[in-house]
């Protein structure tokens, strides 16, 4: 089977590229292990996050790093016998995470962002996806007056520098806006520019959907078998060899495992997270996602029930699932948010795909021809899918990209 890209990760960095490509007028194969959308695009907290101009860094507070250092925190928890594994990539992360190049990242990733709304909808339009997406923003709730108070003026200045809009909640604002909520909450902050997303992985599916019925085709296979040929790339799938020009590596944190055998080495390391939905027994529905900030975790609105994620778990990927941090999570989620019966069978574990200088790795392979990168999203991989798709076609096709891309370029490592 000859195509002209074959594209590996079928999730939504993938998708996306498979779609802007085909809208460029290439054919198009996508390869993955499992059908669209059912691995790390599935379980997030659903935020197409507009107002996430600056990247999760390291902390810099050395109080809270010790906090997180007794390891008994919602929002970051590690394995012991992991650590080894992540050292020199944390070290990376903490250096690049001191706050003049903690700006420069924010800057390398503002034209991304900025553009992630306007990309999705262009996508959901022609998918025909509406009922999927809500415009209510989200909510970063603060359960102590002081760092709500300290937090507010800094909000309220970053959504002047950057065009967004914002609006600070008292403790009594915050219950008129989300009468679900039980007391126990100082105040929140309303990012109004984001979208919400009541099924991400479906959202996904969707997208899928539309890169075939225009034409393109969708193949289970084993990315670990891409290899270069004379003439370009090829993969085995179910229905045989696959063979195209050029390849696109989208597998998230599975990328590295693809490019180890090229030569290449990425600093591509996995932080873990969890999911888990309930029944809701509040009084009222919840109507956007809210952050906790203190607790670390997000409960959000889903088709399913009430989705709860949790913060960072640092562990191997192939460490078995440790369910503390989503119990701790649901034991402070519980009274506040109304949290019923658990609706799952059991957690769903997924890996967010990070690199330790908070930018995605898009561009040429730089070693191989014909070879391109799209991976590392960190936790804004659905935020992020549909314009990473359009800024590697417009390279892939020659045309000018819409931003510079050079911040993401893989060769920076």
């Amino acid at each position: 089977m000859a195509q002209d890209v074959i594209v590996l990760g079928a999730g939504i960095v993938g998708v996306s590229v498979a779609l802007h490509l085909q809208q460029r007028g290439r054919h198009v194969v996508l390869v993955d292990r499992r059908a669209p959308g059912e691995e790390t695009s599935f379980g997030n907290a659903g935020l197409i996050e507009a107002s996430s101009v600056v990247p999760y860094a390291f902390p810099r507070d050395w109080r809270t790093v010790l906090r997180f250092a007794r390891n008994d925190s919602t929002a970051l928890r590690y394995d012991l016998r992991s650590l080894p594994s992540y050292a020199t990539w944390l070290a990376r992360f903490w250096w690049e995470s001191a706050p003049n190049r903690l700006q420069a990242a924010a800057r390398d990733m503002l034209p991304l962002v900025a553009r992630c709304v306007a990309e999705h909808d262009a996508f959901i339009d022609r998918a025909g996806l509406r009922e999927l997406v809500r415009p209510t923003g989200w909510l970063e709730a603060y359960r102590s007056r002081a760092s709500f108070e300290k937090e507010a003026p800094d909000a309220e200045r970053i959504a002047a520098a950057h065009g967004l809009h914002v609006s600070i909640l008292d403790a009594s604002a915050l219950r008129s806006a989300e009468a679900s909520l039980a007391p126990g909450y100082a105040g929140a902050i309303h990012w109004a520019d984001p979208k919400s997303v009541s099924d991400p992985g479906a959202l996904t599916k969707g997208y899928a959907g539309l890169f075939e019925r225009e034409g393109g085709t969708i193949l289970r296979g084993d990315a670990l078998t891409l290899e270069a040929t004379g003439r370009g790339w090829r993969v085995r799938t179910a229905d045989g060899v696959v063979e195209a020009q050029e390849a696109v590596v989208a597998l998230g944190v599975w990328s590295d495992a693809v490019l180890r055998p090229l030569g290449y080495r990425m600093p591509l390391m996995a932080k873990r997270g969890y999911h888990m939905h309930y029944a809701s027994e509040a009084d009222a529905p919840l109507l956007r996602p809210v952050v906790d900030i203190e607790a670390g975790y997000v409960v959000a609105p889903m088709k399913r029930g009430l989705r709860l994620t949790t913060g960072v778990e640092l562990a191997s990927r192939e460490r078995p699932a440790n369910p503390v941090q989503l119990d701790l999570a649901e034991r402070a989620a519980r009274p506040v948010f109304g949290l019923g019966q658990r609706l799952d069978d059991k957690p769903w574990l997924g890996l967010r795909p990070c690199t330790p200088d908070m930018r995605p790795v898009i561009g040429p392979a730089g070693r191989h021809a014909g070879l391109w990168f799209a991976f590392g999203h960190a936790h804004h991989g659905l935020t992020l899918g549909p314009v990473t798709g359009r800024l590697l076609a417009e390279m892939m096709s020659g045309e000018t990209p819409f931003t510079d891309p050079s911040p993401y370029r893989p060769s920076r490592f």
